[in-house]
């Protein structure tokens, strides 16, 4: 994918650019911008509406007197012909973050932007934590992996138009984080990990924090023998209907803690190559928490290749992962003490009644799936 071309406004010559590009939309609110960091530079205009004056004369100052088209940056977004005009990054940033702090303290702020690294791999939930992450204002460099192109039948889940069907995951999961902000460094897989890339992934250069949510059995348990080795925690949430699991795996701490909290014993990914597909239902229901999935989730699982397609999830509970997943990795960038272990964030079980009869059904269900495992 091609990336954003960003050009310093006091060279930008519209006319000349025109000539070498296909500008489909020209969106100038840099006025608008510049405003907001006013305000955010001079908190005492919360309380005094009447700043029009002080800011014409900020305007003076922070343009030198130049037309305002020739301050900041130009932004030009090659997938869809636009063209925009934004502040320099320093004040984009500072401006775009505002209203974290005191939630982040200016210093985190700054360490959680400029200084981390963080990688994700599997972008259907793994989208939404990387999303979140921009939107939030944390690591300007961000490697994201996966191989899949977004169907119709994603769209319960991902927040894209129908317009992205077909489209790589991974590629255009990047063009919406450029669009929410140009200045940050993407590294995209859109082959997604494989043998020959994973290490490049994790360690060129070494990400602080991984963020794995891929299908693949083979390359989850591989992704964190190597996580392991290496020293890098790794976070992943699971959907269960409305609920999420969540496993954290703090390998940057603790060197010796299990793979998977020891849920697969002494396996190793190359045990994984050559499991008998039922053998490979048995072990996906574990990692998943089978046990602490609802009825509704289990019973799904059953009528998968009968009755439905694949395994249902619900996007209220993907935008859920995300959100627990941009939390753990701000936490443990920031230094903040973080557990690790698997926690089910049970909403069912805080909100809503189980009936006997599906705790009885699940049980049953439960016996069947796993036994033998």
């Amino acid at each position: 994918m091609t990336k954003p071309i960003i050009f310093k406004a006091s060279k930008f010559d519209l006319k000349h650019f025109k000539k070498q590009y296909k500008v489909k939309e020209i969106i100038d609110n840099f006025l608008f911008q510049l405003e907001d960091y006013f305000l955010i530079s001079n908190p005492k205009y919360k309380f005094i509406k009447d700043y029009k004056n002080d800011f014409e004369v900020f305007i003076k100052k922070y343009s030198k007197n130049q037309k305002l088209e020739k301050i900041g940056n130009w932004v030009y977004f090659p997938w869809n012909g636009k063209l925009l005009h934004i502040l320099e990054e320093k004040h984009f940033i500072k401006t775009k973050t505002a209203r974290n702090i005191y939630l982040l303290t200016p210093e985190e702020q700054e360490k959680f932007y400029y200084q981390s690294k963080i990688g994700i791999a599997g972008l259907s939930v793994g989208s939404h934590s990387a999303l979140t992450i921009a939107m939030i204002g944390g690591s300007k460099l961000m490697k994201i992996a996966d191989n899949d192109e977004i169907s119709l039948s994603n769209l319960n889940r991902l927040r894209y138009p129908v317009s992205s069907i077909g489209k790589n995951k991974a590629l255009f999961c990047g063009e919406n984080i450029y669009e929410m902000n140009p200045y940050i460094k993407l590294e995209i897989y859109n082959e997604g990990i494989t043998e020959k890339n994973i290490e490049k992934f994790l360690l060129k250069p070494k990400i602080d924090v991984l963020i794995e949510e891929m299908d693949n059995l083979y390359l989850k348990i591989k992704i964190r023998e190597l996580a392991k080795k290496y020293r890098i925690p790794v976070i992943m949430a699971t959907d269960h209907g409305d609920n999420i699991l969540v496993d954290i795996e703090r390998y940057d701490l603790n060197s010796n803690y299990p793979i998977l909290h020891g849920i697969i014993g002494n396996m190793t990914s190359d045990d994984f190559k050559n499991l008998k597909p039922q053998d490979v239902i048995k072990l996906t229901a574990k990692i998943a928490g089978a046990e602490l999935a609802t009825f509704r989730t289990l019973y799904s699982l059953t009528q998968v290749g009968q009755t439905i397609y694949s395994w249902p999830q619900l996007g209220n509970a993907a935008n859920f992962c995300g959100s627990v997943l941009s939390y753990l990795a701000k936490k443990i960038i920031l230094g903040h003490k973080i557990k690790e272990g698997r926690f089910l964030v049970d909403l069912d079980g805080l909100l809503s009644i189980v009936s006997e009869e599906e705790i009885r059904q699940k049980q049953e269900i439960l016996q069947k799936l796993l036994k033998d495992v």
